[in-house]
């Protein structure tokens, strides 16, 4: 018997776990987050305050860069 194809959350995500390790809930108040399995290896992507972040350092957006005298 198949289950129904639900819609995934995307602040949650699961996976093949070992037993005596939980599943990790990703979603808090404020804060987006999302794993990404990629070729280059598992990053956690973080939308804090409107600011993105990859793996804790945070992420100059394209509007930073084009802007003289921002953070970026």
């Amino acid at each position: 018997m198949n289950a129904p194809n639900l819609p995934l959350l995307p602040e949650v995500m699961l996976g093949p776990q070992p037993a005596d390790q939980p599943n990790l809930e990703l979603a808090s108040e404020g804060v987006q987050r999302y794993v990404w399995h990629s070729a280059y290896g598992d990053m956690l992507i973080e939308v804090r305050d409107g600011a993105a972040y990859v793996n804790g350092e945070r992420v100059t957006s394209i509007h930073e860069l084009r802007t003289p005298g921002s953070p970026g």
